[in-house]
C-alpha cells in the first residue's frame, strides 16, 4: 500500500488529491509544522534525509519531490492522467510539470521572503534600510517576474481547458499549489482564467475528499 508522509498545509496536499483522482488505496501519516518556525518536524528526516514533504512509500520504493511523485503515480497507477508519449499534450504535460517548481514557485517564494523582511521585528534604525533593500529587490526583480509568469499562465488557460489541452493530467495537479498560493495572497482580478481554473479544481469531488483526509489547508 502507498503511504503518504503528509505535512500539514503543504505541497503534499496535491498528492492526496491525485491519489483520490486515480482511486488508489493509500495510507496517510500526518506530520505537523513547528508552530513557531513553521518548519517540518525532525521525524520527517527519518523518512527522507532532507526532512521535507511530500514523500511517498510504495513497498520498498520511496519517492520524494512533488513532480517526481506525480510522474511515478501517473506511470504506475494513473495512466488516465498521463498523455500519450510523443503527443503535443505530453510535451505540454512535461513542460507545466516542471514550470510549477522550476519557474513559478521560486519567484513566489522570493516574494514571500522579502514581504516578511519588511514586517519582521528589528531595531528601528535598521528597519528603513531593510525595507528599502526589500522593496528594491521586489520592484526590480521579483514582482516583474511574478507578473510575467502569471500573465503567461493566464494566456495559456485562456486558450486551453487544462494545462495539457482538453484533458486533465498530472500537470494540473502539479500547478495547483502555486496558483492556490497566488490566489490566497493576492487579488486575481487580472487573471480570470487562472481564478476559474482554481475554482474548478476546488469543486472536484476528489479534491474535496483529499481535503477531508489531509486536514486544514490555507489555500483552499
Amino acid at each position: 500500500m502507498i503511504i503518504v508522509h503528509h505535512l500539514n498545509n503543504s505541497r503534499s496536499q496535491r498528492i492526496l488529491w491525485m491519489l483520490e483522482e486515480i482511486g488508489v488505496e493509500y495510507e496517510v501519516k500526518h506530520y505537523q509544522r513547528d508552530k513557531e518556525t513553521q518548519l517540518a518536524p525532525k521525524e520527517l528526516f527519518e523518512v527522507h534525509r532532507l526532512g521535507k514533504s511530500p514523500v511517498i512509500s510504495d513497498g520498498d520504493i520511496t519517492v520524494a519531490e512533488s513532480g517526481a511523485i506525480i510522474e511515478y503515480l501517473a506511470q504506475i497507477y494513473g495512466k488516465d492522467l498521463l498523455p500519450r508519449k510523443g503527443s503535443k499534450a505530453f510535451r505540454e504535460y512535461i513542460y507545466w510539470l516542471h514550470f510549477s517548481e522550476g519557474s513559478l514557485m521560486p519567484q513566489l517564494l522570493l516574494k514571500l521572503i522579502f514581504d516578511k523582511i519588511k514586517t519582521a521585528p528589528m531595531p528601528f534604525f535598521i528597519k528603513p534600510i531593510a525595507k528599502g533593500i526589500a522593496n528594491k529587490v521586489l520592484n526590480g526583480y521579483v514582482l516583474p517576474n511574478v507578473k510575467n509568469n502569471m500573465d503567461f499562465v493566464e494566456k495559456h488557460l485562456s486558450e486551453n481547458t487544462w494545462f495539457a489541452g482538453d484533458k486533465m493530467t498530472g500537470s494540473d495537479i502539479q500547478m495547483s499549489f502555486p496558483l492556490e498560493a497566488s490566489m490566497a495572497r493576492a487579488k486575481m482580478d487580472d487573471y480570470p482564467y487562472t481564478k476559474a481554473f482554481v475554482e474548478k479544481i476546488h469543486a472536484r469531488d476528489a479534491y474535496k475528499k483529499a481535503l477531508e483526509i489531509g486536514g486544514p489547508y490555507d489555500y483552499a
